[in-house]
């Protein structure tokens, strides 16, 4: 027996409170560490591999399978790659089980396994009917052995493997419960040596905990080739796959799904579609530039500034991070002698999404400086700048792809900061270069 880190996968021979190596409280837990002879017959056979000069190594490449959704080709990094294991977390009832299968029954060409241990034939059959699709070559599985699932594989000899979900399967020759890290750990191992050897691609499908993180050992994500996280409120229409780990692509893209009957739809234009387009005409909105992955995206930034009636003022932010808009709030009463300190300060980004890029801070200090003063910023402006503690603009990366965004969607002024070298293209769209964020506000 030992005891394992459920965050970063270190093993302990006695319990304790807090992890060395990751410094997690009370992630330590118990599991059978005996060996049998099955898998250590199993790791023998495996060891047959031999070091080989770099020069001496033929490079094989396989073409990637391109599915019909041109947004999960993107995260993929340009589809899915033979022989990758990927992996797909999300909350409960977001939408996983529903990419897939679109994903499955849309691969009309190749062969496609869909192993559910959570559903039975009879319930994947009636979602396929509701999403009104239909393959030939889509095969499904109710099983939850690891051992039958390899060997109904080999059968067949699909192309692509979804197993829905791997916190479900078990193997006979390990001790442990089914969803166990003992158990999930030996089933991953498993199917990446069998994704490597016969080139087939499998994805899986994982749960996430109370914490908002996969569940299962840290090392699970370590083992596959891609992560793939599912967000989005199960309340609004829309979703978002992001990538978070790719061998086979960049990382940190995202694909924007909107959720119907019919099932998720892929958004061609999102920058559209997280835009009001219309000349609303209130307060407190601003419009402004965010970079995911390699595309840029036009939000709208809300905000909403009144009195303080309680001690304290409120700071609440909506898909940004409330520490650095309290940031940019200092830097705002301290730089252009707004008062803000006795003021309550709402920020929403619209869509649902959650975001990090420092493009948008000049686009949520204007939101706030139009609420506080309720004045009306035209919505055919868009601010592309970081803000810095001096109150200065800073240069952002990829600004000409940002630029050329807002000119798609028929911006007429874009806002910059002025440490950016000429573009080398000529764009329709009044371009201001602005060194500080006081003269921003004197010209809105």
């Amino acid at each position: 027996m030992a005891y394992v880190c459920t965050n970063c996968g270190l093993e302990y021979v006695k319990w304790q409170g807090k992890c060395d190596a990751c410094h997690e409280w009370n992630r330590l837990t118990l599991f059978a560490t005996k060996r049998n002879a099955k898998r250590s017959t199993m790791e023998a056979k495996l060891s047959t591999n031999h070091p080989k000069s770099l020069d001496d190594i033929q490079v094989t490449t396989h073409a990637r399978l391109l599915t019909k959704d041109v947004e999960f080709n993107r995260v993929l990094g340009g589809g899915i790659v033979p022989g990758s294991l990927v992996l797909l977390g999300g909350e409960p009832g977001i939408g996983k089980s529903t990419l897939l299968l679109q994903i499955a029954l849309q691969l009309k060409e190749v062969k496609v396994l869909y192993v559910s241990g959570e559903e039975t034939e009879n319930q994947i059959k009636i979602r396929a009917t509701r999403l009104a699709l239909s393959a030939p070559n889509c095969f499904m599985l109710q099983e939850c052995a690891l051992a039958q699932i390899l060997e109904h594989a080999n059968n067949l000899q699909p192309a692509l493997l979804v197993i829905d979900s791997i916190q479900t399967l078990y193997a006979q020759e390990e001790e442990g419960a089914i969803g166990s890290i003992n158990q999930i750990r030996t089933c991953s191992t498993q199917l990446l040596h069998y994704a490597k050897s016969t080139q087939v691609a499998i994805f899986l499908i994982g749960h996430i905990n109370k914490d908002g993180a996969l569940a299962g050992p840290k090392l699970l994500e370590h083992m596959v080739d891609t992560v793939l996280q599912f967000e989005g409120d199960k309340t609004c229409l829309y979703r978002m796959v992001r990538t978070i780990k790719n061998r086979f692509g960049p990382t940190s893209e995202l694909g924007i799904y909107e959720m119907k009957v019919s099932g998720l739809h892929a958004v061609q234009n999102p920058s559209s579609m997280l835009l009001s387009g219309q000349d609303h005409g209130l307060s407190g909105i601003a419009i402004g530039s965010c970079l995911e992955g390699t595309r840029p995206l036009m939000l709208e930034m809300q905000a909403l500034v009144t009195a303080t009636r309680y001690g304290n003022p409120q700071r609440n932010a909506t898909g940004y991070d409330p520490k650095r808009l309290n940031m940019l709030l200092a830097v705002l009463e301290k730089r252009t002698g707004l008062r803000l300190h006795d003021r309550d300060v709402f920020l929403n980004i619209t869509g649902g999404l959650r975001v990090e890029d420092t493009a948008l801070d000049l686009a949520i200090c204007m939101a706030v400086v139009s609420s506080l003063k309720d004045t009306v910023i035209s919505n055919f402006k868009c601010f592309i700048a970081e803000v810095g503690l001096g109150g200065e603009l800073r240069q952002v990366q990829r600004l000409e792809s940002r630029i050329a965004e807002a000119e798609k969607l028929g911006f007429k002024e874009v806002f910059i900061a002025a440490q950016h070298q000429a573009f080398s293209k000529s764009f329709g769209i009044k371009i201001h270069v602005i060194s500080n964020l006081k003269d921003v506000i004197k010209l809105n």
